[in-house]
C-alpha cells in the first residue's frame, strides 16, 4: 500500500456527504467497528447495517473500488500494515528504493506524510482542542506509549510552561491509578499511541473515560482502538523507511497546538515565562565564580 493512499475509513468519511441514507446506515456500521466489520461476508455485513448486499457493492464502487472483494482486500493491506513487525517493514523500504540515498527515502517519505497529515488535519477539531488545552480549570495529564513516550514528554515540556495544572505520566503503568485517582470530568488526558497499540494505555484510557475524563488522542493513520472512547484527537501518517514509524507528521500537530495555547493564554502565559527565566537567572548564583559561562 502506497504510503500516500488513504485508509478506507478516511475515504468513507469523506464520501458521506454523498451517500443515500441506506449507505450511510452502512457506512455508520463499517466505522463503529472498523475495519472487522468490512473483514465479514458481505451478507453479514449487509445484514448488519439493515441495507441490501447491492446498497454494500454500491458503496463500495463509489468509494472507487471495483467492487466489494476490493473493497475487502484494501482493508487486508491495512491490517497487515498495522501488525507489520519492524524487521518486515525495513525489507518493504529496501526493496522500493534500494538505490536510493536513505536520506532522500526519508524526505519523501516525510513530506508524504505531512501532506496526508495536514491534508486531512479536522481545522475546527484543532481549535477545539487548543481551547480545551488553554483552559486552565481543566487539568491535563499526559502519557505516551514505548516510542510515543518522547511525544508526551516533549508537550508536557511545553504545555507546563505556559500553564498550570500540566502533569506528565510516570513511565510505569503500576502508579497510573495514583494520577487516577485525581481526575473527574474537568481532567484532559492526552495520550500518543501508534502501531502495535499498546494494553496498558488502552486500559488506562478506560478507566479514564469511566471517569469522565476527556480523551484527546494522537495516532496513526489506522487508528489506536483508545479511538473509540473518544471524540477528539488526530490521525497522522507515520509510514518511514526505517524498522520505526516516525512521529514528525505528529509532533508537527504538537507545534501547532503549543503556538495556539501560548497566543490564547499570551496575557497569563508571559507572566509565568518571565517568572521562570528569572528562576534561571538566580540559578546562575550556584555557579563557581572562577568557572566562565559556556
Amino acid at each position: 500500500m502506497a504510503t500516500d493512499a488513504l485508509v478506507v475509513k478516511d475515504m468513507i468519511r469523506d464520501g458521506m456527504d454523498g451517500f443515500t441514507p441506506a449507505e450511510r446506515r452502512l457506512a455508520d456500521t463499517l466505522l463503529q467497528d472498523y475495519p472487522v466489520a468490512g473483514l465479514q461476508s458481505i451478507t453479514r455485513l449487509a445484514r448488519a447495517a439493515e441495507v441490501s448486499t447491492p446498497t454494500v457493492i454500491r458503496m463500495a464502487r463509489k468509494l472507487g473500488f471495483d467492487g466489494f472483494p476490493a473493497l475487502q482486500e484494501r482493508l487486508r493491506q491495512e491490517v497487515a500494515e498495522q501488525i507489520k513487525q519492524p524487521l518486515s517493514k525495513r525489507d518493504i523500504w529496501q526493496a522500493r528504493a534500494a538505490d536510493e540515498h536513505v536520506l532522500n527515502q526519508f524526505a519523501k517519505a516525510i513530506s508524504a506524510n505531512l501532506r496526508h497529515t495536514l491534508d486531512r488535519l479536522d481545522a475546527a477539531m484543532f481549535d477545539r482542542v487548543a481551547a480545551l488545552l488553554a483552559d486552565t480549570a481543566r487539568p491535563v495529564y499526559l502519557a505516551g506509549g514505548r516510542i510515543t513516550r518522547s511525544n508526551a514528554d516533549y508537550f508536557f515540556n511545553h504545555l507546563q510552561i505556559i500553564r498550570p495544572g500540566v502533569t506528565l505520566l510516570s513511565q510505569s503503568p503500576n502508579v497510573w491509578p495514583q494520577y487516577l485517582l485525581d481526575m473527574d470530568e474537568r481532567s484532559l488526558l492526552v495520550i500518543f499511541d501508534i502501531r502495535r497499540y499498546e494494553t496498558d494505555l488502552l486500559k488506562l484510557a478506560r478507566l479514564a473515560h469511566e471517569r469522565g475524563v476527556t480523551i484527546i488522542l494522537f495516532t496513526d493513520q489506522w487508528g489506536s482502538p483508545i479511538g473509540k472512547l473518544t471524540g477528539l484527537g488526530f490521525n497522522a501518517l507515520v509510514e518511514a523507511p526505517s524498522n520505526w514509524d516516525s512521529t514528525i507528521s505528529i509532533m508537527i500537530v504538537v507545534e501547532a497546538l503549543i503556538a495556539q495555547v501560548q497566543s490564547t493564554r499570551w496575557e497569563d502565559s508571559r507572566g509565568r515565562i518571565d517568572e521562570l527565566e528569572s528562576m534561571f537567572s538566580e540559578t546562575r548564583l550556584f555557579r563557581s565564580p572562577d568557572r566562565a559561562p559556556r
